[in-house]
């Protein structure tokens, strides 16, 4: 049984409202996944969602980013309602950070050159230098924030980097130039389990340091009770679980297992 989601519209920042879709409409393989699916966010929070595969978690994150269109329903982020617009526009106000390291960064680039590019988003373009040498002490100045020793490579081609600091200069990138939501879509999935340690702290990090409101999907069940202020647990497009501040703060892995175990119990697995 799905519950309701907690709402209060004065201090909503992200919210899902009424959304419905279905994959594959009128075929054999047609999948109802949201049916009047509602989910809010305060500004500033830091929200894990966790959930078997199917459970909608990565289709949130993709629309909200704009690469899933919904049947029905609203989307806002701020005072903007975002429903219909292009997917590139959303990449304007949220920074994503994927699951694979690679997506986040350009190999054939220096760190220089990458943060060149990413301090660029959303200016216009013109023939003009590439990089303007007159940040590049702000670019150290980041990149310290990683506490990699990377501001001190900074023209090093990224290709030469590990998973782990290529993914956290992916992270400091989707995060140089103002955002309204920093998506993190399993970031920590593909790295070893040392450099996902390091990763997540760094976000931890990064998220305080910067205030952002950040949703971030895992299969890391450690990490969900750790981290951030709210957790949400999806099963079938529907919230089942919903806990945030000192309810969050009690939570166990245990629990989380055990719920997990419940709704494979229910569903006759």
């Amino acid at each position: 049984m799905s519950i309701q989601p907690k709402s209060n519209q004065k201090e909503n920042f992200v919210s899902l409202q009424h959304i419905n879709k279905t994959f594959n409409r009128d075929s054999v393989n047609e999948v109802v996944l949201f049916t009047d699916f509602n989910m809010d966010i305060k500004k500033g929070q830091f929200v894990s969602v966790i959930g078997s595969n199917g459970s909608g978690k990565t289709s949130i994150l993709n629309i909200l980013c704009g690469s899933i269109p919904i049947d029905s329903g609203k989307i806002y982020i701020g005072n903007r309602e975002i429903s219909k617009l292009k997917e590139y526009r959303h990449s304007q106000f949220i920074g994503r950070v994927f699951q694979d390291p690679a997506k986040g960064t350009c190999p054939g680039l220096t760190i220089l050159e990458n943060m060149a590019l990413a301090d660029n988003k959303g200016k216009k373009f013109g023939l003009t230098i590439g990089v303007n040498k007159r940040r590049i002490d702000y670019y150290r100045t980041q990149l310290e924030l990683l506490k990699l020793g990377l501001e001190d490579k900074i023209n090093l081609p990224v290709s030469s980097l590990s998973g782990g600091q290529r993914q956290a200069l992916a992270l400091l990138i989707s995060t140089m130039t103002p955002i309204d939501l920093l998506i993190l879509d399993e970031h920590t999935a593909a790295l070893d389990p040392r450099s996902s340690e390091n990763v997540m702290e760094m976000t931890d990090h990064i998220v305080k340091t910067k205030k952002l409101t950040t949703l971030m999907v895992t299969h890391n069940l450690k990490f969900a009770v750790n981290y951030g202020d709210r957790l949400i647990m999806m099963h079938r497009g529907s919230i089942v679980e919903d806990k945030e501040d000192e309810g969050k703060s009690a939570l166990h892995v245990k629990d989380l297992t055990d719920k997990f175990n419940q709704i494979s119990i229910e569903d006759g697995n």
